[in-house]
């Protein structure tokens, strides 16, 4: 029985193979539909796998506890919002977020505008003013000379710490540690050299300037603060609420729907980022699965129509297969194989042609984001492929009952 069913498989295979060469542009046109199938689904799951390590990347940067708080409202300003007259976060604001039990780690940061010089050689930095929290929390080591400590920020020291890009790009290979650097009309000694850690939310953290928070406020006179940083010490959910909580206290904001829009500031976390990357996940798998399903059932029916041509040709050889004993299962198997094996080998064209595709566009992508790498998913090849032969058994059934029906009599008759 085994060696029956082996010699089957094998001549109904090799029936296969003589079909295509035979009937070669056909047979590529009819495969045109599981080709652009099984690679859209291997190109854009390879996509979505990469820029899924891409944006993992940047919230680990900030941290798996981290959140920030932005200055702003929504499009409208909300009602109340613009009533209360603030647009901002105040020094005041920052005092009683420290009170909170839920936060740790308070950062409030100032950005110092200005190009940054040394001799003739200039950089466009962000110059982040702020006390040591705030390097803390995005777990910034140094890799020469010393970082921002607290006496710095209490004396309001003009001193500096340089991101490595900056460093390199205003030194080139000179140790720039006790060296002026001016931001604008203002000189700060370089007492370190940030260890790189790349990009977060696709902002290179290594091209900036880190000088105290105090001394900024008395560069600028600024009353009010850029952004917060800070940890949360337990759930995400209860610091999210407190913090909103309080500002809409201090803010006089009176939002009882929990509007975002109605608020003057807003919250955001590593953990929302996650959420938003889940959501665009399950997008991109119902995008690829429509454009799998309509390329697949086209495929389908190409094949289905291929199957019903091979039928009416192959009429002669059905009838003369059927009077030397082949049974009506025998035929069915037959011509399932065949189309079965039309629609596999088209899904091995459309998975290598995916993954071709992927990695030049890697490469090309490589050049812009750094961090972007070559990914295919395993599990995406395995369904693509799986589909494919799906779709060749379902479109494969009414030609082979067809051929399996086919009367021997008038199958030799025929012309």
């Amino acid at each position: 029985m085994e060696q029956y069913i082996f010699m089957l498989l094998t001549d109904t295979l090799a029936s296969a193979v003589r079909a295509i060469k035979i009937n070669g542009s056909r047979s590529l046109l009819t495969m045109l539909g599981i080709i652009i199938g099984v690679g859209s689904v291997v190109l854009m799951t390879g996509i979505g796998k990469s820029m899924e390590g891409v944006i993992l990347g940047q919230i680990d940067v900030l941290g798996s506890n981290s959140m920030v708080i932005f200055p702003g409202a929504g499009p409208e300003q909300g009602a109340s919002s613009a009533r209360s007259g603030f647009d901002s976060i105040t020094f005041g604001d920052v005092e009683a977020l420290k009170k909170l039990k839920s936060g740790d780690s308070f950062a409030p940061v100032m950005f110092l505008p200005g190009t940054a010089t040394y001799g003739r050689e200039q950089a466009q930095p962000q110059v982040v003013g702020s006390d040591p929290n705030y390097v803390s929390n995005l777990s910034i080591d140094v890799n020469q000379g010393r970082g921002l400590d607290w006496s710095d920020e209490k004396a309001a020291r003009r001193v500096a710490v340089l991101g490595p890009d900056t460093a390199e790009d205003l030194f080139f290979s000179e140790s720039p540690i006790g060296k002026k650097v001016k931001v604008g009309d203002n000189s700060f000694t370089v007492v370190g050299v940030a260890e790189s850690v790349g990009t977060a939310f696709f902002f290179n953290l290594d091209e900036r300037i880190y000088v105290p928070l105090s001394t900024v406020k008395q560069i600028t006179g600024q009353k009010y603060y850029n952004l917060v940083s800070f940890n949360h010490t337990g759930d995400a959910d209860l610091a999210f609420a407190d913090v909103r909580s309080l500002l809409r206290q201090r803010h006089a904001i009176h939002n009882p729907e929990d509007d975002p829009d109605e608020d003057d500031f807003l919250v955001r976390s590593s953990n929302q980022a996650q959420d938003i990357l889940g959501s665009v996940s399950i997008g991109l798998t119902a995008l690829i699965t429509t454009i799998a399903a309509i390329s697949l059932i086209v495929g389908g029916i190409g094949i289905m129509n291929i199957m019903l041509v091979a039928v009416t040709e192959r009429t002669r050889e059905i009838g003369l297969r059927k009077a030397l004993g082949a049974t009506r299962r025998d035929i069915l198997l037959q011509f399932l194989i065949e189309s079965v094996f039309l629609t596999l080998l088209g899904g091995l064209i459309g998975l290598l042609c995916g993954i071709f595709l992927a990695y030049i566009l890697a490469l090309a992508i490589t050049r812009i984001l750094s961090d972007y790498q070559f990914a295919v998913s395993l599990t995406s090849v395995l369904l693509a492929i799986g589909m494919a032969a799906c779709t060749g058994l379902l479109f494969g059934i009414y030609p082979a009952r067809k051929a399996a029906d086919l009367s021997p009599m008038e199958a030799l008759r025929y012309e």
